[in-house]
């Protein structure tokens, strides 16, 4: 038996996916989660044994510090996600970005592990080649509370943060409300894409990527502990039109309009470097083409059900 996991918003996008490719490597996992979008996205490793799966709230510090106790691994996917739903309650979102982070950290052994997903949304817009090193620059809530919990963890363990791209792809708590899935939601549903600051660019990568990510972090992670690292695809530094067309190449009717003369409320806009973690032999497996290919399937399933209820908005 491999060492025990703990997942905070392990029912989530990323977390049931991230579930069940631990299962899949013989750890045991458990799963805190409030199913706040009532989900039932673990449903199919439920027949694991190795699965436990607790309703709960990251923002019951007693609870929550019990089961970080038990944990030799700890991934606090937990979380308010994208600005839009952080603005909508400023407080919560802290609670569950920020202090969340910091009641786990504040009793963690030495031989405990974390492993923290931020967000490439913390760098905000720059013209120059985003690394690790670049300075942040977070253009929302959302991203000042990713921040603060990275610097926290950074700052009181040897854990490891990992700074995503913009995700996309399937997954059994989906959402549409990201930029890959929706362009291709509304590929599907409308034929047409109306671009607000088409040529923004920012990177990607699929979630199953990541998944495979946290996976190749806990086996390295004597070799790569307390460092941060961009996770995203080298291939895909993208500009709007340019990820649009993408879409267009397996929707040959698909209308797209620029519309120069409105902002999107997301006004990130850079160029990522993954190198730091490429070099340690890491490698993504999904392209964008791979992405879009595979929502086109998902949403045959999908797109006849209410939207609202794939969404984080």
């Amino acid at each position: 038996m491999k060492n025990k996991v703990l997942i905070t918003g392990g029912a989530g996008y990323l977390g049931s996916v991230l579930t069940q490719e631990l299962l899949n490597h013989d750890y045991n996992v458990t799963v805190l989660d409030n199913l706040s979008y009532k989900q039932t996205s673990l449903l199919h490793v439920c027949n694991d044994r190795n699965f436990n799966f607790i309703k709960g709230d990251v923002t019951d510090k007693a609870l929550l510090q019990s089961l970080v106790y038990k944990a030799d691994i700890i991934i606090p996917l937990a979380a308010i996600v994208g600005a839009p739903a952080c603005d909508a309650n400023k407080e919560l979102a802290t609670a569950i970005n920020f202090t969340q982070i910091k009641n786990i950290v504040d009793i963690l052994t030495d031989d405990q592990k974390i492993l923290m997903p931020n967000t490439n949304s913390q760098y905000g817009s720059s013209a120059k080649l985003i690394t690790e090193d670049s300075p942040f620059n977070p253009l929302s809530h959302y991203a000042v509370t990713k921040c603060n919990a990275e610097d926290y963890i950074m700052k009181n363990t040897n854990g490891i943060c990992l700074r995503l791209a913009t995700v996309f792809g399937a997954s059994p708590r989906m959402r549409t409300d990201l930029l890959v899935n929706d362009f291709v939601y509304k590929a599907m549903t409308d034929g047409v894409l109306v671009l607000f600051q088409s040529k923004f660019k920012r990177n990607y990568i699929h979630v199953r990527d990541i998944a495979q990510t946290f996976l190749y972090c806990i086996e390295n992670y004597e070799h790569i502990k307390g460092e941060v690292f961009n996770v995203g695809l080298s291939t895909a530094n993208l500009n709007k039109l340019e990820l649009a067309t993408e879409i267009k190449k397996q929707f040959n009717s698909l209308v797209i309009i620029e519309n120069e003369f409105s902002t999107d409320f997301d006004n990130r806009n850079y160029i990522v470097s993954n190198d730091k973690l490429e070099s340690t032999g890491w490698s993504p497996k999904f392209s964008i083409s791979d992405g879009i290919t595979e929502l086109t399937q998902a949403y045959k399933m999908v797109i006849t059900d209410n939207n609202k209820k794939y969404t984080n908005l």
